[in-house]
């Protein structure tokens, strides 16, 4: 069967998830909620809201103002994506689901939906892209992981707006086929669009899922036709590995005690355990392929200039938190400083092929510090956050109040399953 029928049929066809899904859902949305008004102030989110004027309208944008329901939720996911301390799935591809909340929340205000209604969506929306990175791998050929996250934020947006099988395969395609997004957004020095690619993939499935409920036609064959998405792009898609289970997809998904790449959770607390005396010699960090390709991937990663790249370095990180014993947002206001660039020139980043193996089951990393007096080491197999090693409610709740939530702005969230998504935004409004 073509995948994108599958995909339809579940996103219409779904009308209730389980209570331990519905709890993780809310975590998310708390989550993700915190992380964006935490980045409003942020350079690209002043460039996005400056542009909000080309684009009229009465979507609710997480600053307070309004615009049509395409820019709005580019708005808002930008916000959710920029600071990079939202969940994430590690597979064959790596995805940041939560991404999708942002247009799933300004669809859910327009057509004044219930908070369940959300929830049902978002773990819709998660089933399917989640699914979608266990089939292939996209950043080995070049594409980036917006492509799935874009068709599980349409699937979630046809189940939001109670879309019938037909239509919700006509939103998907029309996500997909004309939006295949290049994995240049995280090559080498990073750019505001790391976080602009996830706010487009979003923006054009709210686009296309708006047009698909209208009537709007699309390919009929986006995955197997004859150009078509698993045909040129991902030959190697492995369908029989794409197994919806009602929305539990969500429960293998993980947060972020950190403000860094996933595949440097483990690099922090590594480095936070290892108490060193004498002059740093040489840093040795052993981690696994994906770590290494993705953090340690170029020169730049040894003398980030952006926020974006520091977060992707694993040079950067792990000298910070050698010498500060301590990594959190304003940790990256020290770009540039001397004394870390000295130190990540002498940072050695090596693959293990055991560390490999266990991907993404663990994360394991192992960090050496070789000084004038002695070797000093650690390592950290599961960091917190990991599906395997879960962040509780409350601690989610205690990095939303760091972030600068306010306690009517977490309980709003934390009751979202009994109102309707506008008191959730208003509340997120008036703070």
């Amino acid at each position: 069967m073509e995948l994108s029928d599958t995909i339809a049929e579940f996103a219409s066809s779904v009308t209730k998830v389980s209570d331990d899904v519905v709890k993780e859902v809310k975590k998310r949305v708390l989550d993700s909620i915190a992380v964006a008004l935490a980045s409003i102030n942020s350079q690209p989110a002043k460039v996005a809201q400056e542009t909000a004027k080309y684009f009229p309208g009465e979507a609710p944008m997480l600053n307070g103002m309004k615009a049509s329901p395409d820019f709005a939720s580019f708005y808002n996911t930008l916000l959710i994506r920029y600071l990079d301390f939202n969940d994430t799935y590690l597979s064959l591809e790596p995805l940041h689901p939560s991404d999708m909340i942002g247009g799933l929340l300004t669809l859910a205000s327009i057509f004044d939906l219930k908070g369940e209604d959300l929830i049902r969506a978002i773990a819709v929306g998660y089933e399917v892209g989640v699914n979608l990175c266990d089939t292939t791998s996209l950043r080995k050929k070049g594409f980036d992981h917006v492509n799935f996250l874009g068709i599980g934020a349409a699937a979630g947006m046809a189940n939001l707006l109670s879309l019938d099988k037909e239509k919700a395969k006509n939103a998907i395609s029309l996500t997909i086929v004309p939006h295949v997004a290049l994995r240049e957004t995280r090559s080498g020095k990073l750019s505001m669009w790391k976080a602009g690619a996830t706010a487009e993939a979003v923006r054009n499935a709210v686009f296309a899922t708006l047009m698909a409920k209208n009537g709007f036609t699309g390919p009929e064959l986006p995955f197997s036709g004859v150009f078509g998405f698993s045909t040129i792009i991902a030959k190697d898609m492995d369908s029989s590995k794409f197994k919806l289970t009602e929305g539990k997809a969500i429960l293998r998904t993980m947060l972020k005690k950190y403000p860094v790449e996933y595949h440097a959770e483990a690099l922090v607390e590594a480095g936070m355990k290892i108490n060193y005396e004498g002059e740093i010699k040489k840093i040795v960090v052993e981690t696994y392929e994906a770590g290494k390709s993705i953090l340690a991937d170029t020169e730049d990663k040894w003398k980030p200039r952006n926020k974006e790249t520091a977060d992707h370095s694993i040079p950067f990180i792990i000298t910070v938190t050698l010498l500060k014993k301590y990594l959190w947002l304003d940790s990256y206001n020290l770009i540039g400083y001397k004394e870390l660039e000295e130190l990540m020139k002498r940072v050695e980043v090596v693959e293990r092929e055991d560390y490999t193996k266990v991907y993404a089951r663990e994360l394991p990393t192992k960090v050496t510090v070789i000084t004038s007096k002695g070797e000093y080491s650690a390592e950290v197999r599961v960091p917190r956050g990991h599906y395997a090693n879960p962040m509780s409610e409350d601690e989610v709740v205690e990095k939303a109040k760091k972030l600068g939530m306010s306690e009517k702005q977490i309980n709003s969230v934390l009751q979202l399953d009994t109102i309707k998504v506008r008191e959730l935004v208003r509340a997120i409004k008036e703070g």
